[in-house]
């Protein structure tokens, strides 16, 4: 089995050789390829990976490659990881909209179209080379934000992907803990849109303590959400963090505003991890990769890898085509929620619908994100402008306009 990593320069990347050790029984790998664009971050991240694979018994071939081709050539699985403009593109994304009155933030609202504009092109080309050089059946796992988008326009084009975020693993794992069990015990029926879901049903070993998980760890599932009791209370489920620029508009622009760029606090993260990792004594991922964000990232990704390999039957949170799983919502529409990993790849199990509350708020943004997949594809102007504008926090012409031209013309200038 051949796996290949594009963006593998990442920081994130050590997490992954990490948890690929952990599942070598069900992922046996005969090639790891790390691929990356820049070959400083490449020789300096594979250089740890190289030895964290040596220290924890690899006997497979590890690549460290700039070229695309040969990093796809014969892979069953491809993730892509990459981030088109680096952190510099991120503090754009962050900090144009705030300068219009709107959150600044790398993949909600204005911030996520203008990476979705800037990415896709780019995981679609990669995509394309991997059609014509990747193994027959090969996998596609995204990675890369706005999750949604991306892999909504890469199923479009036909591809064979998957979508993968952090946030449902994360909770599992915030669950676990206060409930002092193993993570493998629970999973969460995480339902929506990528960055904007919630939780309707908590189960442990099968049987669904959600009422309990609220009435019992309601301080530990508040913090993890990044909201205050009250709110999941009133609305009977555990909203996604990213839900609070949602729930908490104006509260996150002005914190946004005063507070320091998440890009600048990750880039400066990257530097000392970078730093760490060319240390010739390393050999393990440091603890400061905690910092970077993206738990468990290592974990999500492993286990997909492992259960698409295996067709291992289990369910887990992944974005997929709807197919009538989520009443309300189109087909095509991409959402995030429990799949089960079968011979065919992830199904998506059938969900009840969601309350009046949560559905109209789904509707809106997988409106945008269509609109945006469309105007990514085509670098249609107008379409881009539309996305903007039925974007809940954008929403209104003026704001659109001014954004879309902002964001654009940073682009050039950058």
């Amino acid at each position: 089995m051949k796996l290949a990593v594009i963006g593998a320069g990442s920081t994130y990347t050590p997490e992954l050789v990490s948890g690929l050790s952990r599942e070598r029984e069900r992922v046996p790998l005969d090639e790891l390829v790390l691929h990356d664009i820049d070959a400083e971050r490449r020789g300096v991240v594979g250089g740890l990976a190289g030895r964290m694979l040596e220290r924890q018994g690899y006997d497979g071939r590890l690549t460290l490659t700039g070229e695309l081709e040969r990093a796809l050539d014969g892979a069953d699985f491809v993730l892509i990881q990459i981030r088109v403009g680096g952190q510099e593109a991120r503090l754009r994304d962050e900090t144009i909209p705030l300068a219009c009155g709107c959150v600044g933030q790398e993949t909600t609202g204005a911030g996520g179209l203008a990476k979705a504009l800037r990415t896709v092109p780019v995981v679609l080309d990669i995509a394309a080379r991997a059609r014509e050089r990747a193994a027959d059946g090969a996998w596609i796992v995204d990675f890369t934000n706005p999750v949604g988008i991306v892999t909504r326009a890469l199923l479009d084009e036909g591809h064979r992907a998957v979508g993968l975020c952090n946030v449902a693993i994360g909770f599992e794992r915030a669950i676990a803990a206060s409930l002092g069990v193993e993570p493998a015990r629970v999973l969460v029926d995480q339902v929506g849109l990528n960055h904007l879901t919630w939780i309707r049903a908590v189960y442990l070993d099968g049987r669904d303590i959600f009422a309990d998980v609220l009435a019992e760890h309601m301080d530990a599932v508040a913090a993890q959400a990044a909201l205050p009791p009250e709110l999941i209370r009133e609305l009977g489920a555990i909203p996604s963090y990213y839900l609070r620029y949602f729930y908490a508009e104006d509260e996150q622009v002005a914190e946004l505003r005063a507070g320091t760029p998440r890009a600048q606090v990750v880039a400066k993260i990257e530097r000392e991890l970078l730093a760490m990792y060319r240390d010739p004594a390393l050999s393990e991922k440091p603890a400061l990769l905690e910092r970077r964000g993206g738990a468990f990232y290592s974990e999500a990704a492993t286990q997909l890898v492992a259960a698409l390999a295996t067709a291992s039957g289990e369910a887990q949170v992944v974005d997929v085509r709807n197919a009538g799983a989520l009443p309300g919502l189109d087909d095509d529409d991409v959402v995030e929620l429990p799949a089960r990993i079968g011979d065919a790849g992830p199904e998506p199990l059938p969900q009840p619908p969601l309350a009046a509350e949560l559905l109209g708020l789904v509707q809106h943004v997988a409106a945008y994100e269509r609109l945006a997949a469309r105007a990514a594809v085509t670098g249609d102007r107008d379409t881009a402008a539309r996305a903007l504008l039925v974007h809940p926090l954008v929403g209104q012409w003026p704001r659109a306009r001014e954004l879309l031209d902002r964001m654009l013309a940073a682009e050039v200038g950058a």
